[in-house]
């Protein structure tokens, strides 16, 4: 049960007459050496520290260790709650969410990197805020979420999920496309429509450079992954509405990758470019190093 593209995995699917999910976890079995009631678990404990961390930080928000962030996701929840939302319910849940995992990812807390710690909140941002909406159920956010993993896998393999190597359109690109495919599986989409919302989501972001500030995963990361999340809906329902892309799921992964390899140093992670470069990121880094620096007596 094994696919190394994504033309791959829909003949699969369609081979087997299985979604995505399914074909994920059998091949998840597979490949580990372990039962499918085994996967299910370590699925099932991957999903509750996506909820922990996702809503944690709703109630007790904790500074970041570089002090650029904190408190953030609870100020969107707090303007949500005074019934003033521009987003609307969902994409205001699943933008706070998201915005929350990155506090706790940054305070050194316990995440689910998926696929990396510094695009964790898409993924479990979409995926429950879904949940929330529409009254699912574990096992339902749960085939979302191996639907996820597979995008994932395939973007892995095919091209990259790394900031340094292939700019930011690598990491949240990464996320959002992964959400977007669990988004229309748990919706009821089919296959091909999973893989056409995943493409869409990459193709929007694509040329999304990384230049986190001071080279910290805070700033302007946090802000990104609220963007991923509410990209990877707008995709999702694209394609549950039927609408295509023209460019296919393996053709915007390696196009993806060449745009991430084409970038300069400057703009993979080395905080050189970009945002990390304007005179406000770099006072606000010398403020934040000269407050932790010992005294000398």
């Amino acid at each position: 049960m094994d696919f190394n593209h994504g033309t791959e995995l829909l003949k699969l699917c369609e081979k087997e007459k299985l979604p995505i999910s399914q074909v994920m976890k059998k091949r998840e079995a597979d490949f580990s050496g372990i039962t499918q009631e085994e996967v299910e678990e370590k699925m099932k404990k991957a999903l509750e520290i996506m909820k922990e961390s996702a809503r944690k930080p709703l109630k007790d928000p904790v500074p970041s260790i570089g002090g650029l962030i904190g408190g953030e996701a609870k100020k969107l929840k707090e303007y949500q709650e005074k019934g003033r939302s521009v987003c609307g319910g969902l994409m205001s849940k699943a933008i706070t969410y998201a915005m929350a995992v990155l506090e706790v990812n940054a305070s050194m807390g316990v995440i689910v990197a998926a696929p990396t710690a510094g695009s964790a909140g898409v993924v479990p941002g979409v995926l429950l805020a879904l949940q929330e909406e529409y009254d699912l159920s574990d096992e339902e956010i749960i085939k979302g979420l191996y639907t996820a993993g597979a995008v994932g896998y395939l973007l892995m393999r095919n091209a990259s999920v790394a900031g340094a190597e292939a700019g930011c359109q690598a990491e949240v690109g990464a996320a959002s496309a992964m959400a977007a495919a669990a988004v229309v599986e748990v919706m009821g989409g089919t296959p091909a429509m999973c893989l056409h919302a995943a493409s869409g989501a990459l193709a929007n972001l694509l040329g999304l450079v990384c230049d986190p500030i001071g080279g910290l995963v805070e700033a302007p990361c946090q802000n990104r992954n609220s963007v991923g999340a509410a990209n990877a809906m707008i995709c999702a329902q694209q394609a549950l509405a039927g609408i295509t892309q023209v460019i296919p799921f393996d053709q915007m992964a390696e196009a993806m990758y060449h745009v991430g390899r084409s970038l300069p140093f400057e703009l993979r992670e080395s905080a050189l470019g970009g945002c990390a470069q304007t005179p406000a990121a770099c006072a606000r880094v010398c403020e934040i190093f000269s407050a932790n620096l010992p005294s000398i007596s």
